[in-house]
């Protein structure tokens, strides 16, 4: 893989599900009670800049920059968009989506102008399985997993000079989350099982994903003090990588997972657990239970604290969470029946948001890819 050095902020981390509820508990929103808020009684001024597809608050413009089996700069959009992120290029940028369809997922991206014209868009990975969600590298590369039993994960190129490649050694199983770590230099891994492992990848060379030791957590049910053990063939073409190690931990089939600050939080949809992973002191513990559960989810920045993305009924809301704690909804999709939104990510100057939502329940063929510009540093 080539590497690009970077001027972009910070990776930005996903926060899913009830992670936000336990992230940010003392922020200023507090949702009414009395059923649904509705975007009037938020946002003021709205517009809606696609139809009656998403509304937009004042000073917030935005487009749909690709639709599933359409064409976008050369390239017929994939359908079902995933997790996604952006990466500088030169002066402009690239946006990479993963698609979640089976057998047909990988990757596509879409790069643009410093005006943010699209300049072009291609496939940087094709032919994979369910390619739900996936990571930024901290040397600018794009990790797509698959979310199947032997899910595999691939290092692609968004640049779209490099093949992308297996990386066999990080393991094969149903792949939900990574985080890197890079004081340790580590990379985290949470497996979407009712009974799934948390893993530990350490590569030989941080920057070279290609050979490394995969190691499983083991410990008792709970809280508490784990120890790590390496799993013996991660590649394993008999034995499942999930049941190589006897005492691995298990988990009631965690989510996305995120690291900062010595802590890798994840959610565990089978509890409505949040776990803290505490690897100065090999520690993990639970932040939050079923009573705090939440369907919001978010997204940290360099230029805001959080993106916040809150999923109710009747639709979803985004918002800014200011230094001060101070929620400011600028974005609200009407529920049509279900929404999904994925792939929030910030254009490296931090100007312009892209996110992915799939109105009408899901349809594949309804799957919109957006940006949203607007004073997000304010």
């Amino acid at each position: 893989m080539s590497r690009h050095t970077s001027v972009r902020p910070e990776a930005i981390p996903v926060l899913t599900g009830p992670l936000w509820s336990s992230g940010f508990a003392e922020a200023s929103f507090r949702r009414g009670s009395g059923g649904p808020m509705l975007p009037g009684s938020r946002y003021g001024d709205l517009e809606t800049p696609d139809g009656d597809t998403i509304a937009l608050a004042r000073g917030y413009t935005g487009r749909v920059v690709g639709r599933s089996g359409q064409r976008v700069g050369g390239l017929t959009w994939h359908a079902e968009p995933g997790a996604g992120a952006c990466f500088p290029d030169g002066d402009g940028w690239i946006y990479v989506s993963n698609s979640d369809v089976p057998l047909l997922g990988g990757v596509s991206a879409i790069r643009f102008g410093p005006d943010g014209a699209v300049r072009s868009a291609y496939r940087i990975l094709s032919g994979t399985d369910r390619n739900r969600t996936g990571e930024a590298t901290p040397w600018d590369t794009w990790l797509s997993c698959e979310e199947t039993g032997r899910g595999r994960i691939f290092e692609c190129d968004p640049y779209g000079e490099h093949a992308a490649m297996p990386r066999l050694a990080m393991g094969l199983f149903r792949h939900v989350g990574a985080a890197f770590d890079p004081s340790r230099t580590a990379v985290y891994l949470t497996e979407g099982e009712p009974d799934g492992c948390f893993y530990r990848f350490r590569p030989e060379e941080w920057g070279d994903l290609t050979t490394g030791v995969l190691e499983v957590m083991v410990g008792g049910p709970g809280p508490g003090a784990i120890t790590w053990r390496r799993v013996p063939n991660p590649a394993g073409p008999f034995e499942p990588t999930r049941e190589q190690v006897e005492g691995a931990k298990r988990f009631a089939g965690s989510g996305e997972c995120h690291y900062s600050g010595g802590l890798c939080h994840f959610a565990t949809a089978g509890d409505g657990r949040v776990w803290a992973y505490d690897a100065e002191n090999e520690q993990i513990t639970v932040l939050a239970g079923p009573e705090r559960r939440s369907a919001v989810g978010g997204v940290t920045a360099g230029h805001v604290r959080a993106l916040v993305i809150a999923e109710y009924g009747d639709g979803t809301e985004m918002a800014i969470l200011g230094e001060d704690g101070t929620y400011t909804p600028f974005l609200w999709i009407p529920g049509h029946g279900g929404s999904e939104v994925a792939g929030p990510a910030f254009s490296p100057d931090g100007a312009r948001l892209y996110f992915s939502a799939s109105h009408g329940g899901g349809s594949s063929a309804a799957s919109l890819t957006y940006e949203v510009t607007g004073p997000f540093h304010r």
